[in-house]
């Protein structure tokens, strides 16, 4: 099969390519998934986990890539939940081989079934930002009807995902980003947008949540925003400058079945709209994780056609 790997950590962007691999197998409680469209994070050739299994054993060449719709070829011995010529979505092991490839093993339960009215392409723009948009908002900034959330990089991919989920929660929500990012922003639902190149966090006042995807000074700066009580929650790193008299939380996305069947039923009904900025074939996808101008939105791989 054709996939994209990389094979030298210290070579970035520079050393992926576009491979042969021999099929993947199916482990216990793995399906075999044949890849429709794939997503990616162009960071990830920076995380320990692309290049070491969960032994910290090296495991080069690695496939890139963690997000996936397509449809089950193969069931590994001891699966259940799913069946063959299903289609699925969802979020692959991050200490494994991932998405960006014809086929890919993944463990059963971190995948959930696709409706048939949903396309691949839309589907797999959803797994990473709808889950880290969910656990952050609710599991742990613990977001209710009635607060005020800010959410950084509004228009983003992870953004643009909780600024529709916290809409629908009943919550007040203040977006930041880019001027270029205010009319997607306001589209997607947020009440007021901020921009970080000539507006200033601390007019914003006290907030309940505030779901950082940015880190660095944003994030030190976002510390004061948080009213007594409240929850800051980033992605970004660990949290070194702490709200006075509220809760911290960095977390990393975990897969959830249950809470991606609830996104795609979101999705199929018109609650949710994943932003996609552009779409690409398998052979394009080493470009892809370096391209020539910012776009908004996710970039998504099609790797076959539905």
């Amino acid at each position: 099969m054709q996939a994209i790997t990389v094979k030298d950590r210290d070579a970035g962007v520079g050393g992926l390519a576009l491979t042969e691999l021999p099929l993947p197998h199916a482990a216990e409680n793995d399906v075999i998934v044949r890849v429709h469209a794939a997503g990616f994070t162009p960071g990830e050739l920076t995380w320990p986990a692309t290049w070491t299994d969960r032994a910290g054993r090296d495991r080069t060449p690695s496939v890139p890539g963690h997000e996936l719709s397509g449809v089950v070829t193969e069931l590994g011995y001891g699966t259940t939940g799913l069946t063959v010529g299903q289609r699925v979505f969802g979020l692959a092991d991050w200490t494994r081989d991932g998405t960006l490839a014809e086929y890919t093993a993944v463990e059963a339960r971190n995948l959930a079934p696709l409706p048939a009215d949903v396309d691949h392409v839309t589907a797999a723009a959803l797994p990473i930002s709808g889950l880290t948009a969910w656990q952050g908002l609710f599991d742990h900034g613990r977001l209710a009807t009635g607060q005020t959330v800010l959410v950084h990089g509004a228009a983003g991919g992870v953004g643009s995902i909780a600024v529709q989920l916290a809409r629908a929660a009943g919550a007040r929500v203040i977006g930041t980003g880019r001027a270029a990012d205010r009319d997607l922003a306001r589209d997607l639902g947020v009440d007021t947008f901020v921009d970080l190149e000539a507006g200033r966090l601390e007019d914003i006042g006290e907030v309940d949540v505030v779901f950082d995807v940015i880190g660095g000074e944003i994030l030190d700066r976002s510390t004061a925003l948080v009213r007594a009580g409240g929850t800051l929650v980033t992605i970004a790193r660990p949290v070194t400058v702490r709200p006075a008299d509220g809760r911290a939380v960095f977390f990393v996305v975990e897969p959830d079945r249950a809470r991606l069947t609830d996104l795609a039923a979101r999705l199929r009904d018109g609650r949710l709209r994943p932003v996609v900025g552009a779409v690409r074939p398998l052979a394009e996808a080493v470009a892809a994780f370096t391209p020539e101008k910012r776009t908004p939105g996710r970039t998504i791989i099609r790797v076959a056609e539905d």
